[in-house]
């Protein structure tokens, strides 16, 4: 079975998926902190491929892409780091990017080089539902691997049932309509959100992203899903980190502790 549709089975509520810049802030510390992730006790491992115009991404995320990039991380180099993944990890792993450098790869050699590597999901903001479904799709099958969208405060519930539909491993829920980046709370209208999706009884796990950064946000977005995505806040601690393995320890224990 797919690590994702198995931690949705047997884990059903307060998931926590982790994201952080492959080659960032060392080109070599990928594996390491995916390591250190783990072990801190989160759920998920969302992988970001750098990208040289991450447009969803808010000042920090872009940040790490651009030292990722000039650290010399590549998507070629980014597999060759991943090669023995699942002789450390065993939580499920999601590659999360944009379009462009993987039709570059080649969209078969991708999923092929995913599921070799064992990589479960992928998440790519900006392929279009009818493209997956007439081109992609049936590779993301033959390759175990899930496929998963995003939805914002601005999707119709039209187009959140398609996406429901359509999915087979979580819907990514966007907190609010701006970029990526902590924020201080959430706010009366994104708990209005949550609560209207959640009425929607959607057939696929839902997990809040955008604006998740410590134990109060979390513990907000995990009440009204089965979870929470964070982001720009862990890359401040990476950041900041003298010590990656002790600091991911203790920001991942400040969350769910």
């Amino acid at each position: 079975m797919n690590r994702i549709d198995k931690l949705f089975q047997n884990k059903k509520e307060s998931i926590l998926s982790i994201y952080f810049t492959a080659g960032f802030p060392q080109l070599e510390d990928t594996l390491p902190i995916m390591e250190a992730i783990e072990a801190a006790g989160a759920d998920i491992i969302e992988i970001g491929v750098p990208y040289s115009d991450p447009i969803a991404d808010g000042p920090t995320i872009q940040e790490s892409n651009n030292v990722a990039l000039k650290n010399g991380m590549t998507l070629h180099l980014l597999f060759e780091q991943l090669k023995n993944l699942r002789e450390k990890i065993s939580i499920p792993v999601i590659l999360m990017g944009y379009l462009n450098p993987v039709v570059q790869y080649g969209m078969e050699a991708f999923c092929k080089k995913c599921k070799e590597v064992g990589v479960d999901g992928l998440i790519l903001p900006d392929l279009p539902m009818q493209q997956y479904l007439t081109e992609y799709k049936s590779l993301f099958d033959a390759y175990d691997l899930r496929n998963t969208f995003l939805i914002s405060p601005q999707t119709s519930e039209t187009r959140i049932r398609q996406i429901d539909q359509n999915t087979d491993g979580f819907i990514y829920m966007v907190s609010s309509a701006s970029i990526t980046g902590a924020k201080k709370a959430v706010s009366p209208e994104q708990i209005a959100y949550f609560e209207r999706v959640k009425a929607m009884e959607l057939s696929n796990p839902r997990l809040i992203g955008f604006g998740i950064s410590d134990k109060a946000s979390f513990n907000t977005a995990a009440a009204h899903s089965h979870g929470a995505i964070i982001g720009s806040a862990f890359i401040h601690v990476l950041r900041d980190s003298k010590d990656l393995k002790k600091d991911i320890y203790h920001y991942i224990q400040s969350i769910i502790a």
